[in-house]
């Protein structure tokens, strides 16, 4: 029962009054911790900016746990490996074809595990590069050309993928730009601020989307 009040009220909720974000907690041995200034300072820049009522409560959720469905959007980054065990595969899934979404960041070395692991959870569907002309890049910050390019890996051009159920895009994955080292605090990794707020705007823009969508 707890289950689907908890479905019912990711749905049906339209207000971001007091609504929480979480990082998602997973295993595997990956440092799923990284970042750690990055989303209160997201959260603190949507409610500044875009007119959301989030809580600044910074809090992590395990892909396993039934709290999974107190979240509209969780966040994961990393660096390395990702493991997803049966049953988290089953409440990510639930989880995210009931109204959720996840927005992974790929701090650099995550992108082989996510993929692996995110074909278990949705084994017919493939990550899809995003057209600019999505409306995930036209929010309350319009990006042209798409998701903006914030910290260097291997010299490739940034891009955003996602993964589409019914039509829905339930998952978005920045990759070879790391949108979440843009939202650190400016001391971290030394970003000039025009770059921190493309990372913000972009990052505000995701907030809004999820939760309109």
């Amino acid at each position: 029962m707890k289950r689907f009040i908890l479905i019912f009220s990711i749905l049906f909720s339209s207000s971001t009054v007091g609504q929480e974000l979480a990082t998602l907690k997973y295993d595997g041995g990956g440092d799923w911790y990284s970042n750690p200034t990055a989303l209160p300072n997201l959260i603190q820049y949507c409610n500044n900016n875009i007119q959301t009522k989030i809580s600044s409560n910074q809090t992590s959720v395990e892909v396993e746990s039934i709290d999974l469905f107190n979240y509209p959007l969780v966040f994961m980054t990393g660096h390395g490996n990702v493991y997803f065990s049966d049953f988290a595969i089953e409440n990510l899934r639930n989880y995210l074809t009931s109204g959720g979404f996840l927005h992974i960041s790929d701090n650099y070395g995550l992108d082989p595990y996510i993929r692996k692991e995110m074909k278990k959870v949705f084994p017919n569907a493939e990550f899809e590069e995003i057209p600019n002309n999505h409306p995930i890049y036209h929010q309350s910050y319009s990006f042209d050309k798409g998701i903006p390019k914030i910290h260097e890996h291997d010299n490739k051009p940034a891009q955003g993928f996602g993964i589409f159920i019914d039509g829905r895009l339930v998952c978005f994955y920045d990759f070879e730009t790391d949108l979440s080292d843009g939202w650190e605090d400016a001391s971290v990794h030394n970003n000039p601020e025009s770059t921190r707020e493309k990372a913000l705007q972009m990052g505000a823009n995701i907030v809004q989307y999820a939760f309109s969508n």
